[in-house]
């Protein structure tokens, strides 16, 4: 359950609204008990079985892409009747309808103490949480009238690229993601320059540092020979 409604329970305590109010639609309540009662306790593990084949998959994996697209949209929608034109609140919203299954999941696992910081989705995000965070901002552009395309049009085109990365990552089962190029150029471009520049200052001070020790040890070893040569004199004498 959490899985099917944490975004909308997420989304319902950022807006200071009832958590449980995801309960009133008695449809979508039943639909997900059934699904659930089906696939736990299906005799002989027909649909689990079914499931296992790759059409299946599939046809599910669209399904749920699609599933995604709306409810960011219900989610960009819902937040701009609150806060008209407030299109931090609305990335936010969005973001949170879209994705909020897997913050709540790891709030779930901190209160039974299995929680993981390296599972934790704040501190590293998953494919799904970036793509309807992307999502979250083209449409909050669109309802904010910032990106000049129709709806049903930017709709239509951000499911099929969805549904297209979704079902190309399963046929090749490749876990590739999709923007990890733009993410190495922005990265490089942000961050890139202040790496540079601490990396020039290590080397230049181990360089310094081996100068050091280098004078430091030819000091030694001219001081070592000097008396050597002393002691020699001495003897002769």
């Amino acid at each position: 359950m959490l899985h099917c409604f944490g975004g909308g329970i997420l989304s319902c305590v950022l807006l200071a609204e009832p958590p449980l109010k995801f309960l009133a639609n008695n449809t979508n309540v039943l639909l997900a008990s059934s699904i659930w009662y089906i696939i736990f306790f299906c005799p002989y593990d027909l649909v689990s079985q079914g499931y296992s084949l790759l059409p299946v998959q599939l046809l599910a994996a669209g399904m749920k892409e699609v599933t995604r697209t709306w409810k960011i949209v219900g989610g960009v929608t819902h937040a701009n009747s609150y806060y008209k034109n407030g299109w931090i609140v609305m990335i936010a919203i969005g973001w949170a309808r879209g994705a909020g299954g897997s913050v709540i999941t790891n709030f779930e696992q901190l209160v039974r103490g299995s929680w993981r910081p390296q599972a934790d989705e704040w501190l590293k995000m998953s494919y799904p949480a970036k793509v309807t965070l992307l999502g979250s901002i083209i449409f909050t552009f669109q309802h904010t009238e910032h990106l000049a395309i129709a709806k049903h049009n930017l709709v239509f085109l951000y499911t099929m690229f969805l549904v297209g990365i979704k079902i190309v990552t399963m046929i090749t089962e490749t876990a590739t993601v999709p923007f990890a190029p733009l993410e190495d150029a922005l990265r490089w471009i942000l961050f890139g320059w202040q790496q540079q520049f601490s990396s020039h200052e290590k080397k230049s001070e181990i360089k310094s540092s081996s100068r050091g020790s280098g004078s430091s040890t030819s000091k030694s070893i001219a001081g070592t020979s000097d008396k050597v040569k002393k002691k020699h004199t001495k003897k002769t004498d």
